[in-house]
């Protein structure tokens, strides 16, 4: 039992058990379930074996009988060893192997495995360690269940939702540009440019938030701790323990990690594209060698978000086909699992589910991926995807290569080792333990400091300069490269020359490897001594706030005059900017109806990707202001409805490209 959370927290846990009634008990004991489906009391044989081994998880005890039989149990599980828990129970009651003992007698409960050829009784000793396995993890839901349910500090993340009214109305003044009727348009490569700098500051808002909103951050870390490969049984029916408390520190270094991660693979792709532009149109080598990273690039960057609808398609939909490999980890220490059914009957079954396994499967190129039409809701794979089909169109892909444009790609599979290595090591329980006490003033914040702290400590800098100076590194080595080649091509022409005959164009070398990992620290923190006083760009700590796109300073701008608009649009608005009140949620078709009220029309691209162009000269075009200009991209949200961390990246998309926020509607 984590005696650490425990005692932080027991008076606080106490005092809010005692204050609910037994209907609200009875709903944190249900909610233990994923089914909901409890013992009504002790005897009680309709649920499953899980139950029936934890005879104390019953209605009648924990809720409708009052609140000490709960606070007797957790006493007795937080304070006495697995070993006298084994013998005895709260105030002298039987123990695990009594209770266990008592069932297979009275219930005829039959272990999962079959033991042949074995005389002793190993399916005895599965049933009590079961049991207390299913004690600490019910006692664990439970008490987050009760610190969420009772504190009165912490941010909540399930606000009420906002009618949909007007929005059909609104509607029939939107143009919509569908490219399944008509040709698609020709992509450019300024065009590319723009859509992957908006992509990269979609990231760059996301990660603000999971460094700035305690919501977003609990969000994030407790999808990630729920989907972990250790959760799933291995072909035995073995699972890890990772339920308790332990491997949440590790949860939380690792989400950071993934979320700066992913925005620097972004920018270093931007840069390239923008070097693409300006010099590799007339230079044959450097085009050369510019495509080759960018393959590398786009490869990896479709090999992580494969893996992240991986990771999720196997602990949710695709569990029942996922067996975990025991003993065996890949390169940054993660389980590894295989994912094994009969796909000919699946596609008969489970149309869904057979799609979703074959765009997970590492057989599952880009190029394969793009004409499947089961992409939808797909999110970061088939942004990625349709990334590589643009690029293919405006440029010829190189084949991947086992040596040459792996500037970036060596530099982030070392870096990822590097911090991978520290999950086991760091400890955020004070703040984190339940994860959902990150959602208290200051508790996420205190983390993110000590994390960032620790970090240093460890690798020599902050984890945003270490993947800054990544980028800025693999830049520099590109340009290296391509004057290191260049060089060598002239010397080749020369000689070329003098011997009357036409060069060759030269097979050009990798760069050198980078230094090896303790050299790496050591050089971090001397140049740690030298940094000037400014924060990283993909700070954690201090996250610099969103500005205006085209304007040089939002102080030296006049506010401008309220735009008049509907009651429905202003609704819509308000709910993305007014934080004076609960955030509520918002219809995709209501947002959608809103900006066609405002003259917007809207371009579905790909996937759930969507282009808002803003209206051309025109009175309508003057009232929105000078500020609207740019189109902006944005991706409708899964079920299509804006809320929780979504609704803040849009109301911070539309601060920074328009200008927009409290105040800027009102009703005509």
């Amino acid at each position: 039992m984590p005696n650490r959370r425990v005692r932080r927290g027991r008076a606080a846990q106490q005092c809010f058990w005692r204050s609910f009634d037994a209907t609200q008990r009875a709903t944190l004991l249900r909610a233990t379930r994923s089914d909901g489906v409890v013992l009504r009391h002790p005897t009680d044989t309709s649920p499953d074996n899980m139950c029936e081994m934890v005879p104390e998880c019953n209605l009648r005890d924990m809720a409708e009988s009052g609140p000490d039989f709960f606070l007797d149990l957790l006493k007795h599980r937080a304070t006495t060893t697995l070993f006298q828990q084994y013998f005895n129970g709260p105030d002298g009651g039987p123990g695990d192997h009594a209770v266990i003992i008592k069932i297979l007698r009275t219930r005829n409960l039959l272990h999962g495995l079959r033991y042949h050829t074995c005389f002793t009784l190993f399916s005895l000793g599965g049933f009590i360690l079961g049991r207390q396995l299913g004690i600490t993890q019910l006692l664990i839901m439970l008490i987050s269940g009760i610190l969420d349910q009772g504190s009165k500090t912490r941010a909540k993340n399930e606000p009420p939702a906002i009618p949909d009214k007007g929005a059909s109305a609104a509607l029939a003044k939107l143009t919509i540009t569908d490219e399944d009727q008509s040709s698609p348009p020709e992509i450019v490569l300024a065009d590319l440019i723009t859509s992957t700098r908006e992509h990269k500051e979609t990231l760059d808002e996301l990660l603000n938030l999971v460094c700035t909103e305690p919501v977003v951050l609990a969000h994030a870390v407790d999808t990630r701790f729920f989907t972990q490969p250790e959760l799933l049984p291995d072909e035995k029916g073995v699972w890890l323990p990772f339920f308790t408390d332990r491997y949440i520190s590790g949860i939380i270094l690792e989400t950071i990690h993934i979320a700066v991660q992913h925005v620097a693979i972004w920018d270093y792709l931007c840069q390239l594209l923008e070097l693409f532009d300006k010099r590799a149109t007339n230079d044959e080598l450097y085009h050369s060698i510019l495509l080759q990273e960018l393959a590398s690039l786009c490869d990896l960057e479709f090999t992580r978000a494969q893996g992240l609808s991986r990771r999720h398609l196997q602990a949710g939909s695709g569990k029942r086909f996922s067996k975990r490999q025991p003993d065996r980890h890949d390169k940054a220490g993660n389980a590894l699992v295989s994912m094994n059914c009969n796909m000919k009957k699946l596609a008969k079954t489970d149309t869904q589910l057979f799609y979703m396994m074959r765009l997970c499967s590492p057989e599952t190129t880009p190029r394969k991926l793009a004409i499947s039409k089961e992409v939808e809701g797909l999110g970061e794979l088939i942004i990625i995807t349709s990334f590589i089909q643009d690029l293919r169109s405006v440029a010829s892909l190189p084949p991947l290569s086992a040596k040459r444009g792996r500037l970036f790609l060596s530099r982030l599979q070392d870096l990822n080792i590097e911090v991978s290595q520290l999950k086991g090591q760091i400890d955020l329980l004070e703040f984190a333990a339940p994860i959902r006490n990150l959602l208290e003033p200051g508790m996420s914040e205190a983390a993110l400091k000590k994390l960032d702290q620790f970090v240093i400590d460890k690798l020599g800098t902050k984890i945003g300069f270490l993947y800054e100076d990544m980028v800025l590194e693999s830049l520099a080595a590109l340009e290296k490269q391509y004057q290191v080649a260049k060089a060598k091509l002239d010397e080749q022409r020369a000689k070329a020359a003098t011997q009357h005959r036409e060069p060759q164009m030269m097979d050009w070398e990798p760069t050198a490897a980078p230094p090896p990992q303790e050299e790496r620290i050591k050089q971090r923190k001397q140049k740690e001594k030298t940094r000037p006083a400014h924060s990283s760009v993909y700070d954690i700590t201090n996250p610099q706030p969103p500005t205006l796109d085209n304007t040089k300073s939002t102080s030296q701008t006049p506010s401008p005059e309220p735009i008049p608009v509907s009651s429905s649009t202003a609704a819509v608005f308000s709910t993305f900017f007014d934080r004076s009140q609960s955030r509520g949620s918002v219809e995709w078709s209501a947002f959608v109806a809103a900006m066609a009220d405002l003259g917007f029309s809207v371009t579905p691209r790909f996937g759930s990707v969507y282009t808002f162009t803003p209206p051309a000269l025109s009175k309508q075009a003057s009232k929105l202001g000078s500020d609207v200009k740019r189109p902006l991209t944005l991706h409708r949200p899964h079920q299509s409805r804006i809320e929780g961390y979504s609704l803040l990246i849009f109301s911070r998309r539309l601060k920074r490209v328009y200008g927009w926020g409290e105040g800027t509607f009102v009703v005509a």
